[in-house]
């Protein structure tokens, strides 16, 4: 009969190292959830920005005798309560109604978000019904900051949606 000597302590060494192993693969995992979350909210951000963009146009087509009114810088400092909402407004002041409520709207759903809109030939004078298709085209411009993908510390970065549309 041999004698086998005994093998002491080489199971606790495999754990030690399939440890070790598995920790290094969910730090890999770690770091994936981490980039989904933010490419996530990158794309939640760039969703949101498409939804104004249409809620204000569906706001212009509303009131286009008066679309020049629409032109401007819409940010914090023009953000306002509504006026419009208990009593009937003339389109001037619906005009002023939807820039404030608007620039609001923009300033809640996305971070250091600033917009401009620019119409072309305008009609020209106020009471445009709408009888007509629009003669112009508007371009929107919507800006906001958010986190870069690439590093996790990293300076904000300025994203832009831009859109020309008719109303």
């Amino acid at each position: 009969m041999r004698f086998r000597p005994l093998q002491r302590g080489f199971t606790l060494l495999e754990v030690m190292i399939s440890v070790v192993v598995f920790s290094i693969g969910l730090l890999g995992v770690a770091g994936l959830m981490v980039l989904s979350v933010r490419t996530n909210h990158s794309a939640f951000l760039r969703t949101q920005a498409s939804f104004l963009a249409e809620s204000m146009a569906d706001r212009m087509r509303t009131n286009l005798g008066w679309i020049a009114d629409y032109n401007g810088t819409y940010d914090a400092s023009t953000a306002g309560a509504a006026s419009c909402n208990t009593a009937p407004c003339t389109p001037t002041q619906l005009a002023a109604h939807d820039r404030a409520v608007w620039s609001q709207q923009l300033v809640d759903h996305l971070p250091a978000a600033t917009a401009t809109i620019e119409c072309t030939n305008a009609p020209p004078s106020p009471g445009y019904a709408g009888s007509q298709p629009f003669p112009g085209l508007c371009s929107m411009t919507i800006t906001w900051t958010e986190a870069d993908l690439s590093k996790s510390g990293s300076t904000p970065t300025t994203q832009t949606f831009a859109w020309v549309f008719q109303p």
